[in-house]
């Protein structure tokens, strides 16, 4: 019998769309799951691609049906399941075999995996996985991170499944162990601060505007027909227009609003903080879900505090304010992005991935959730000036800042005002004034601390360093 190329384990909703894929695409692919019914039942439904398809019903079986260096995907839940499939894997592995975590794992155990592996005949692969099961089944933005000769092994079939943008695919081999997991960490990141801003973008049209469900599906379709153009930018519109069969009300309003995490946009605000890296977007995001998610609280909170002593949502030219919260949502995206590849540059120095930021902006083009428009500039930016300290700095993004800063200031302010939680696109308004601002007032803070002996200050004139406590003397 003819040998797979690679093999699958795990044919959850993921699994199995990426096993088609694989299959669908030419590839031969040997497949296992736990559960042995699993295994029978995807193989059953797989129709005409069956052909291309070697289920297994052990581990003995599989390892023994893909060609060697065999590389074998691993799509279960992350985290002590992987490790322990893991283990039961080895004794049927042989010099050279390949094991990829393709699930949304935390890139620090997939550097503690990589490690393990350093010194035995086996590797393994982290590999990010974004488009959901829809990116899964047809084409998802892969982010490879291993050895380049492990990525060489499986480069062809990843190339094939990829999603394709303008024919270009959306997949790269991004540097050594946790590199691709970490870029995917940050990927979500972004999406987290992305939808928030969306969604308070979509408050302001509801409870500012009073637009119905409809009329503001309509104001993002038009949106997306501009500089906002992006997947998400197209899921509101259609989410927003979609109705509830069992009431026939728009399907947004019987939803109840509160949000859940998997712990990717959270690991990112720690990654971030951790490298010294301002991702205040970002986290956000993150505390919105939080306090979205407390909603017994914050139905005690309303009828004890009441809402907030407002002015009324200002009479203004429909037109002009929809104009308004295009540039500003257009702004606090760039924040979002800007943040986000700001991580991944300090990472990538501090674990010595030389990540490639053009590549990243480029796999992202296509498959994946923050795919939009302006991913092709953000390339270009980054191709022209590799090294440059922040995205907004570049001359393209820099002028982009300067177009739409009135617009934030206006739709953040006239939020505030009018008593509604933008906390996302005032970090972001907060996030440019701050990083443009030669003179901060962080001299105070260090004096502060100086004064209690907890740290020692530069002096604007470089002329020596005091080091606490003042004790009485504040001239000295």
């Amino acid at each position: 019998m003819e040998q797979a190329e690679i093999g699958l384990i795990g044919l959850g909703v993921m699994g199995s769309n990426l096993a088609l894929n694989i299959a669908e695409k030419g590839n031969k692919i040997a497949v296992f799951n736990r559960s042995p019914e699993a295994t029978r039942k995807f193989f059953a439904e797989a129709g005409s691609l069956q052909g291309q398809i070697i289920p297994c019903e052990t581990l003995e079986e599989f390892t023994a049906a893909i060609r060697p260096p065999r590389p074998i995907i691993i799509m279960i839940k992350a985290g002590d399941p992987v490790d322990q499939q893991m283990e039961l894997l080895k004794p049927y592995l042989s010099a050279g075999d390949i094991m990829i975590d393709a699930g949304n794992a935390n890139f620090r155990d997939t550097m503690r995996r990589f490690e393990a592996l350093k010194d035995s005949p086996l590797t393994f692969i982290g590999m990010g996985v974004s488009g959901g099961e829809e990116g899964a089944r047809h084409g998802p933005s892969i982010m490879v991170g291993g050895t380049e000769e492990s990525w060489k092994r499986v480069e062809k079939v990843l190339t094939s499944i990829s999603a394709k943008f303008n024919g270009d695919p959306c997949v790269a081999w991004l540097g050594n162990d946790g590199a691709g997991h970490f870029v995917k960490t940050i990927h979500n990141g972004i999406e987290y601060a992305d939808m928030q801003m969306i969604a308070e973008i979509y408050g302001i049209l509801r409870d500012g505007l009073k637009l119905s469900a409809a009329e503001i599906s309509q104001v993002f379709g038009r949106w997306n027909e501009g500089r906002l153009n992006s997947y998400l930018i197209e899921i509101t519109e259609k989410v927003l227009a979609a109705t509830d069969p069992v009431t026939g009300e728009p399907m947004v309003d019987v939803i109840l609003d509160a949000a859940g995490q998997k712990g990717t946009g959270k690991w990112s605000v720690i990654e971030a903080q951790n490298l010294g890296v301002a991702a205040t977007g970002i986290e956000a995001a993150v505390a919105g879900r939080i306090l979205s998610s407390q909603k017994a609280e914050r139905i005690e909170a309303e009828k004890i505090l009441g809402l907030p002593d407002t002015v009324a949502f200002p009479a203004t030219d429909g037109v002009s304010f929809l104009h308004d919260l295009e540039n500003a949502l257009l702004a606090a995206k760039i924040g979002a992005y800007a943040q986000g590849f700001a991580v991944m540059a300090a990472a990538s120095k501090e674990y010595g991935w030389n990540l490639p930021m053009p590549t990243i902006a480029k796999i992202w083009r296509a498959g994946c959730i923050i795919r939009s428009q302006f991913l092709d500039e953000i390339t270009s930016a980054f191709t022209k000036e590799p090294d440059v300290a922040n995205l907004i700095v570049t001359p393209a993004f820099a002028q982009l800042v300067k177009d739409t800063d009135a617009s934030l200031r206006r739709v953040v302010s006239t939020a505030v005002m009018a008593g509604l939680p933008v906390p996302a696109l005032a970090s972001a308004l907060a996030y440019f004034d701050s990083y443009r601002r030669a003179r901060g007032t962080a001299n105070l803070i260090q004096a502060q601390r100086d004064f209690f002996g907890a740290h020692g200050f530069d002096r604007v004139d470089g002329v020596d360093k005091h080091h606490g406590p003042w004790g009485s003397g504040l001239n000295a």
